[in-house]
């Protein structure tokens, strides 16, 4: 037997362990709930830290770096390696929304919750808010926002769909990116959908798929939230390994959502980079600078004053840490601009890679070979409140710069990769398969860059 034939069989036990233990699965939510609302609430109502504070003393500090520096970063990095197992197993929003919905009022999801531009519309506002109130450095912004978002999610089990994730998945900010990084899962839940027709008596209880999924239809990672309820259905459905690459070489065979290029291109790419550069930029400085210098010669200073309130704009100046209206201002438009012309640049140099190609409609399956290194991006951001966090605490952390860089080239390697297979499938003559390459290389070169000004080019 191959070792890969071992692995599979050994995966499947484990899919189907996970649909016989489900109440220990249920018991896991509700730790995880629980743990969730103690970082979320306490440091909230706890004074602010102060100047000679440490992680080790100081629980909103420890919170902080739990929260920021551990969880989220390893939260999408979990999807890359398991596909979306947090959101069936572990994630707390999903659990209390699904809970809540068991005593709601059971509606019908209407046609304009089902619109597929939410998660791309929430996960932008979202960002581009957290940065305007410092969602990363302040425990009452984080309250608010994650806060608000899980009330939501219980808001929304109350109305919709009893028994069921409807917040997750129409409406959750960051569903739309882990359903990108889970595409390169090595592993996932296989529908065998010829074995599921021949199997028409079901040897088990019909699952209740929470995230409202045609069981049977189901292709790749990216939708399932892989919490194993129906692993063995009909003898049908198994967890199985698989390639990384497969899931993403296989788009050009199934109809894609254009909302799906569109989120990771202007989304996590575009804004995400400008949301994490924005504080080393000076690009940042020079504009605000501009815009400073504009008001002044027009008398207009109201602008320049800092007196919004903390859930409108940072405003804590107990730490000499406040933000004015033109901070704000220029935070948006910085974000903004670093989200069309980043994201604009990299649509059309798919688009062209695409018609260099012959094949217009390729550019989706091109735009999603860049998710290695949008999902490094997101890694890299959020790590960097990690390593900041730690050298507060008076650790080195000397190799933290290879290992970004190390990241960055690996990241940047991959999608390569990907897109050159993806080009390879058209069968392309040589001359039009190197141009629409360099359009890629071009392409994830201008991302690379851009993680280089951060991290390097302006330190």
């Amino acid at each position: 037997m191959s070792d890969l034939s071992r692995c599979n069989r050994w995966l499947q036990r484990l899919g189907d362990a996970m649909r016989r233990h489900a109440a220990v699965i249920r018991a896991a939510q509700w730790v995880v709930v629980a743990f969730y609302a103690v970082l979320l609430i306490l440091p909230a109502i706890l004074p602010l830290p102060g100047s000679q504070a440490r992680l080790l003393d100081n629980l909103t500090l420890l919170a902080q770096f739990l929260f920021w520096g551990i969880w989220w970063p390893f939260v999408l990095l979990s999807m890359v390696l398991f596909g979306r197992f947090w959101c069936g197993v572990l994630c707390p929003e999903g659990a209390l929304s699904e809970w809540a919905s068991q005593y709601g009022k059971g509606l019908g999801v209407p046609r304009w919750l089902r619109w597929g531009g939410w998660p791309t519309l929430a996960f932008c506002l979202t960002t581009l808010y957290g940065q305007l109130i410092s969602v990363y450095d302040y425990a009452q912004a984080a309250l608010l926002i994650l806060g608000g978002s899980t009330l939501a999610a219980v808001g929304v089990g109350l109305l919709f769909a009893r028994g069921k994730r409807v917040w997750c998945r129409y409406l959750c900010p960051v569903s739309g990116v882990f359903a990108l990084l889970a595409r390169l899962a090595p592993v996932h839940f296989q529908v065998d959908e010829q074995r599921w027709k021949a199997n028409a008596g079901p040897r088990l209880p019909p699952p209740n798929c929470a995230p409202l999924l045609d069981i049977r239809r189901m292709r790749g990672a990216s939708d399932c939230h892989a919490c194993g309820r129906c692993s063995g259905q009909r003898d049908a459905v198994r967890l199985i390994a698989r390639s990384s690459n497969q899931e993403i070489l296989q788009a050009t065979t199934q109809p894609l959502s254009p909302w799906d290029s569109r989120l990771l291109l202007f989304g996590v790419i575009g804004l995400a980079m400008g949301a994490f550069q924005w504080t080393v930029s000076p690009w940042f400085v020079s504009l605000k600078q501009q815009l400073a210098s504009w008001l002044v010669g027009r008398d207009l200073l109201w602008p320049l004053q800092d007196n919004a309130p903390w859930w409108l704009l940072t405003h804590y100046p107990q730490l000499n840490d406040s933000f004015s209206w033109l901070d704000g201002f220029s935070i948006i438009l910085y974000l903004g601009a670093s989200a069309l012309l980043l994201g604009g640049a990299l649509l059309l140099l798919v688009r062209l890679a695409a018609r260099i190609a012959r094949a217009p409609e390729l550019y989706r399956a091109l735009s999603l070979s860049l998710t290695p290194l949008g999902g490094a991006g997101l890694f890299l951001g959020l790590s960097a409140t990690t390593v900041k966090l730690l050298r507060y605490e008076g650790l080195v952390l000397g190799w933290v710069q290879s290992a970004r860089a190390g990241l960055l080239l690996a990241a940047i390697g991959w999608s390569l990769l990907l897109g050159w297979k993806l080009l390879g499938r058209q069968g392309l003559a040589p001359v039009r398969r190197g141009g629409a390459g360099a359009c890629l290389l071009l392409a994830n070169g201008l991302v690379g860059y851009g993680w280089w000004l951060q991290f390097w080019g302006w330190v």
